[in-house]
């Protein structure tokens, strides 16, 4: 997870102690373990506030469904149960005039050989008053996935290569930006000036490689496939 901070950090520029104040619920039985986390800035919004207390809720009860399945299954089959888990952790990436851009880093557990981190991103527009997918503030998938193709790949394969001794990954892919986590950040708190690109594992390397994150500044041709009604709220940057 610590790379997830880490590329959240990098679109914000430096932490805020306020962006550090958090909403968080905990919970600890015999048949799984919790925890869920959004920052004070979210739960501030009335609307978004019961966003994430219903997510929140829904994934509970269903990791506690879970839970108890998996410790019955396991008591009658006589192997040891081992506690179904699941954390998921908001945080702030900017907060702009017109949006709240969060960040989300989930790991849940439900035995096998290892868990399953996964990364989440979500946008609060303050002028609508509605969540939005970062995906959804741009025109269609095909033409972010244009805009920022060549950058995006060019910058995958070198950190690929950095992490795995000269080698591109074992997958050797540059995945579509469908499959991709995407985060709305800024370096002024103003506009949207960049935005990050997240590929959880499986998705541009193998589990042992973890995640990679990639982080583009805003082009010409990036604010050109962002929705007309949104543009405002950006800025080219370089």
């Amino acid at each position: 997870m610590m790379r997830k901070v880490m590329i959240a950090l990098a679109l914000i520029g430096a932490a805020s102690p306020a962006l550090a104040q958090v909403v968080e619920r905990k919970a600890k039985t015999a048949d799984y373990e919790f925890g869920y986390a959004y920052p004070a800035a979210a739960a501030r919004i009335a609307g978004l506030k019961a966003w994430l207390d219903a997510d929140r809720a829904r994934i509970q009860a269903k990791t506690a469904h879970d839970g108890a399945a998996g410790r019955r299954d396991a008591k009658a089959s006589g192997y040891p149960y081992h506690r179904y888990s699941f954390d998921k952790t908001w945080k702030v990436v900017t907060d702009t005039p017109r949006f709240l851009s969060l960040s989300g880093d989930s790991y849940s557990f439900t035995g096998g050989a290892h868990g399953s981190p996964a990364s989440h991103g979500l946008v609060w527009d303050k002028v609508a008053g509605r969540r939005l997918d970062p995906k959804a503030v741009f025109a269609s998938l095909p033409a972010l996935q244009t805009a920022t193709r060549s950058d995006y790949c060019a910058k995958l394969k070198a950190e690929q290569r950095r992490r795995n001794q000269g080698d591109v990954s074992s997958m050797n892919v540059c995945p579509p930006v469908k499959d991709l986590t995407v985060l709305l950040g800024s370096t002024n708190g103003r506009a949207i000036d960049r935005i990050g690109l997240i590929a959880d594992p499986y998705v541009a390397g193998s589990y042992a490689e973890g995640s990679y994150e990639v982080t583009l500044p805003v082009t010409r041709a990036i604010l050109g496939a962002v929705k007309p009604e949104y543009r405002g709220a950006f800025a080219v940057r370089g």
